[in-house]
């Protein structure tokens, strides 16, 4: 096996409850956005555009429709003999089978599939986050200043910084000090969980802090005892769009940012494009009355009503006379004639009938998940269906294939929800 000079390993394992039925029955990072994208496009593509060519995906939460979209790596040039992308799930290594149990734990049960190519460098990240990044310049950064670890970092209003892991920096960025979502953060430099580490180093600390910490993780274990020991370890700014996707409001504003007149990450730029796996698909279909202004239409897609500020993704249909408005359809929806679709996302494969309202009335929370469904935001989860003439209100959830039985009076309120499926693992979402 050639040597490389530095391998990514990609942590796409986490379930991301925070997106609620979004995440029911798949990873967070095969969560599609943009249209025709998925989250864990954006790590990758940006693996490939930056040169590294060797990428360890690490994948546990329901991982079969993640497993299916990377594949053998084809889309991102990494179907290769000697590298390309590997997929890492939890294996028997004893009697008993364990699953990852933290970010450094993870990379910790793979220490052999590293091994094989003797890196200098290894880059972790994280699979859930919309950015691009050229990693060999923070690689360039790390050997610049002989670190021992590189951490990108974010300069994020001082106000937000206690939600981030927040770094405290000497003038020349080297770190004296981590703090996790401090109450009053000495600093605005947020942990962006993207490192690279000194192979050797790096080693040697997984197997020592395993030892102590069955749940080894970055940024509660690994990283704070190799600054104790005093290692190098320096900030690596970062200016660019980064998002973390983690909220339903917050993936509802990434992808909003997407069809402003001059967005703020823009994916059709001729350089660091972001690659995906897509099979070819007709043209985008408009009829007689159609009227389409600020929206993204993937091909295949149908649309004889009217889309406005919105995002639809591969084979859509839209009937006439229906209206969508500030909303995310992803791929495979129908839309029946004559419905009104508000500020909703709606996931793969659903069924709207004709005459439907959703996303009406006041703006109350749900009274089932309060800390998910609380920004004004419909979410329709896959393979759903809603039937005929059926006004549904804002913060609500639907899950499942609901017939009128379901609906008293034809309606459901605002922050009310109906959840007819569970996924693989029993959870209602």
């Amino acid at each position: 096996m050639r040597k490389k000079e530095m391998i990514a390993m990609l942590l796409a394992g986490g379930q991301g409850s925070r997106l609620g039925v979004l995440t029911s029955n798949k990873a967070k990072p095969a969560v599609m956005f943009g249209g025709k994208y998925r989250i864990i496009d954006f790590a990758m593509s940006n693996c490939v555009n930056s040169g590294v060519d060797t990428v360890g995906v690490l994948t546990q939460y329901q991982p079969l429709l993640l497993n299916q979209h990377i594949g053998i790596g084809t889309p991102w040039d990494l179907d290769r003999r000697n590298g390309g992308v590997t997929i890492l799930a939890p294996h028997m290594k004893t009697e008993n089978g364990e699953w990852y149990t933290g970010t450094a734990d993870a990379i910790y049960q793979n220490l052999d599939f590293i091994d094989q190519y003797g890196p200098e460098y290894v880059l972790v990240l994280g699979g859930d986050h919309i950015y691009k990044m050229d990693y060999s310049r923070m690689l360039d950064f790390h050997k610049k200043n002989n670190c021992d670890v590189s951490i990108a970092a974010l300069t994020v209003p001082l106000e937000e910084a206690s939600r981030f892991g927040v770094m405290n920096i000497h003038d020349d960025n080297r770190i004296y000090e981590f703090e996790e979502k401090p109450p009053q953060p000495k600093s605005n430099m947020a942990n962006m969980g993207i490192y690279i580490f000194r192979w050797e180093l790096l080693r040697d600390a997984l197997e020592r802090d395993n030892k102590v910490n069955p749940d080894s993780d970055f940024g509660k274990h690994v990283l704070p005892m190799l600054l104790s020991e005093g290692k190098r370890m320096f900030a690596y700014p970062f200016s660019g769009y980064w998002k973390d996707v983690g909220t339903i409001d917050s993936y509802w504003m990434a992808n909003m940012d997407l069809i402003q007149t001059v967005p703020d990450f823009n994916l059709y730029e001729n350089f660091d494009k972001i690659y995906t796996d897509s099979d070819h698909q007709p043209p985008l279909y408009t009829g007689a009355n159609t009227e389409i202004k600020a929206s993204i239409i993937s091909e295949g897609s149908e649309v004889l009503g009217k889309v406005y500020n919105s995002i639809l993704g591969p084979n859509v249909i839209v009937e006439e006379g229906a209206v969508v408005r500030d909303s995310i359809l992803m791929e495979g929806c129908y839309i029946g004639k004559g419905t009104v679709i508000e500020r909703s996302i709606i996931d793969t494969d659903c069924t709207i009938g004709d005459g439907v309202s959703i996303g009406v009335g006041d703006n109350v929370i749900n009274v089932h998940r309060p800390k998910v469904y609380d920004t004004g935001i419909t979410v329709v989860g896959e393979l759903s269906s809603i039937p005929d003439k059926i006004s549904i209100g804002k913060n609500c959830v639907i899950f499942g294939k609901t017939t009128p039985v379901d609906y008293p009076n034809n309606r459901l309120e605002s922050g009310e929800s109906i959840v007819k499926r569970i996924n693989a693992n029993g959870v209602r979402a």
